[in-house]
């Protein structure tokens, strides 16, 4: 199977189910995915797989595949994730992931000088300089994958396996934003200080400032992102336990 053509597939479909251009209920056809997509059936089979994963379709006996309303949709995948911000509801997803970053990594940067091995110490440490100078020189892809190893390094530091395994999401966060220009070519030195201190008080064993400069850090995203999501309604769906 190419996994170009399964790549393209799961493209497709997932963006346009999550755009609402596949509304919930729409009803497909393996057949007449087949013929749209111009891909086998093994293709059209092994796509749905992934979609069904995610909660956004499910498969029907005699029926065909059923998009799913958005109250069934994983939204901690990155690929969820990384659709939502492609669309209109960008402002909504945003604040959504603002506000889960707000509430976990700064208790992460805490446990993180408490626990963090010496090694990931060190190398949040180097992670943070180069930070710095990438952003004092304007360069954007080098910055957006070190802004993705330091935080990276931060959750993974936290011992904290659930923690951990939030690093999909703060990446896709960070792309979507860089992706869809929403960050600026030359960050602020403000914000490159406080990414140095994270690091020098996770470094240092300070947990209580490793807390707080995180917490600077997720304050300083919000007040410049909220503008974008403040005509965009929160969803109070009720969500049935996985």
């Amino acid at each position: 199977m190419s996994t170009s053509l399964h790549h393209r597939a799961i493209e497709h479909l997932g963006t346009r189910i999550v755009a609402g251009f596949l509304p919930t209920g729409h009803v497909m056809l393996a057949e007449q995915l087949e013929d749209e997509l111009k891909v086998s059936r093994s293709v059209v089979r092994e796509a749905v797989r992934v979609l069904q994963s995610l909660g956004l379709v499910e498969t029907i006996k005699r029926v065909g595949i059923r998009v799913l309303p958005a109250s069934r949709w994983n939204p901690f995948d990155p690929l969820v994730i990384r659709w939502r911000l492609a669309g209109d509801g960008r402002g909504a997803q945003l604040r959504s992931l603002a506000e889960l970053r707000s509430a976990v990594e700064p208790v992460a940067a805490e446990l993180a000088a408490a626990h963090a091995p010496a090694e990931l110490r060190r190398e949040l440490l180097e992670v943070s300089v180069a930070m710095r100078d990438a952003g004092r020189s304007g360069d954007v892809p080098r910055f957006l994958e070190l802004d993705i190893h330091f935080h990276s390094l931060l959750l993974t530091g936290s011992g904290n396996e659930m923690f951990a395994n939030l690093v999909g999401q703060v990446a896709e966060t960070l792309t979507g934003r860089t992706v869809h220009g929403l960050m600026p070519d030359h960050p602020g030195e403000t914000a490159l200080q406080w990414h140095m201190d994270v690091a020098e008080a996770i470094s240092a064993g300070d947990a209580g400032a490793a807390r707080e400069a995180s917490n600077r850090i997720m304050r300083h995203t919000i007040s410049e992102m909220e503008g974008g999501w403040e005509d965009q309604p929160r969803v109070f769906a009720s969500v049935r336990p996985r």
